[in-house]
């Protein structure tokens, strides 16, 4: 079973809340998060017996907050990489615009495939 957690940036760290169940949470840094998530669904599951892992979540982060939990991505390089202007990526970076359906694509798509490709080296 996959249960998706909508993070967003706080003044303090970052929220998250399960969108399929009434279970919220708090954390200094994205692990934190994931952790007491999974405890508030343990606790939200427990009379059904059923035992959550972090396995089990699948987190959803906007763009801005993406880039700014991975700042070891250059937003520069990376807009260079997916053909996208690295003017409108920095606004969509900062919140000033948000992003189409199809740019959202486009930015998950390169994300994924530069995954893809770290996950693929090895070192001699």
């Amino acid at each position: 079973m996959k249960i998706e957690i909508i993070v967003e940036k706080t003044k303090t760290g970052y929220s998250a809340y399960a969108s399929r169940y009434p279970v919220y949470t708090v954390g200094k840094n994205l692990e934190e998060l994931r952790i007491n998530m999974v405890e508030a669904l343990n606790l939200f599951f427990e009379a059904k017996g059923k035992v959550i892992t972090a396995d089990n979540l699948k987190v959803t982060l906007d763009i801005p907050q993406f880039f700014t939990f991975y700042k070891v991505i250059n937003a520069k390089a990376f807009s260079e990489r997916i053909g996208m202007n690295q003017s409108l990526l920095a606004q969509y970076i900062k919140g000033v615009k948000k992003p189409s359906p199809a740019q959202t694509q486009k930015i998950l798509h390169g994300i994924q495939q530069v995954g893809r490709e770290l996950a693929a080296v090895r070192f001699i």
